[in-house]
């Protein structure tokens, strides 16, 4: 019995080591394990970190993308408004000019149609003239056209006196 006891106390003492040994191999394979984790949670937090800087950038790139495009499109429509202000500016004086030119035709015909009054006057009064004095010939009328400059007026003013 004293010889199974001790095979037995021997038995159990070396499955005591090897229980402890393998508890020891348990600790250090968690602990590794546990390393690990932590290192690839840095490595994730610092992935996840450099996502977020990456993100922030490519936001703040749009924003500036963005800006350019608003800044294009005001010009474009600058220049779209300055063209059509240029063109309105080119029919304005396009309109003053016509309208320049209508008055000056239109002072034109007035001072024609003066000309045509005052004339249809002279010649009322010379067939006037001539309807009372019959001994009036044709030269003296055609002397009294307006394209001679004679003194016959001064006659025919006399005349009415």
């Amino acid at each position: 019995m004293s010889n199974t006891y001790r095979t037995l106390s021997q038995h159990l003492n070396d499955l005591k080591k090897e229980n402890f040994s393998l508890k020891l191999r348990i600790y250090f394979l968690e602990e590794r394990i546990q390393q690990k984790f932590e290192d690839s949670s840095d490595e994730i937090y610092r992935t996840n970190i450099e996502l977020k800087v990456e993100v922030e950038s490519l936001k703040q790139e749009l924003q500036e993308k963005q800006q350019l495009l608003d800044k294009a499109q005001y010009v474009h429509l600058n220049h779209n408004e300055e063209e059509l202000q240029r063109r309105c500016e080119e029919r304005q004086q396009e309109i003053d000019h016509m309208q320049q030119v209508l008055e000056t035709k239109i002072q034109i015909l007035q001072e024609e149609a003066q000309l045509a009054r005052d004339e249809a006057e002279r010649m009322a009064s010379v067939a006037e003239s001539h309807s009372q004095h019959p001994c009036v010939t044709m030269e003296m009328v055609a002397k009294d056209t307006p394209g001679d400059t004679s003194t016959q007026p001064d006659e025919d003013a006399d005349s009415e006196r």
